[in-house]
């Protein structure tokens, strides 16, 4: 089975088998954000809830 290549771009497994994904809303507008909320989206984010459905794609 192949990986869909959207799944690829959001989402990645950790070595510890987390599934993590980036925040949303950083691609462009970034003048309109303020410098904390910029810093508080850089940082990965776990998913939770369908972990067993993502992994079957990888």
């Amino acid at each position: 089975m192949k990986t869909p290549k959207s799944i690829t771009k959001r989402i990645r497994i950790t070595k510890k088998g987390k599934v993590v994904r980036r925040a949303m809303a950083l691609g462009h507008s970034r003048v309109n954000k303020s410098t904390s909320q910029m810093k508080r989206k850089k940082l990965s984010r776990g998913l939770e809830n369908s972990t067993e459905l993502i992994k079957k794609y990888f």
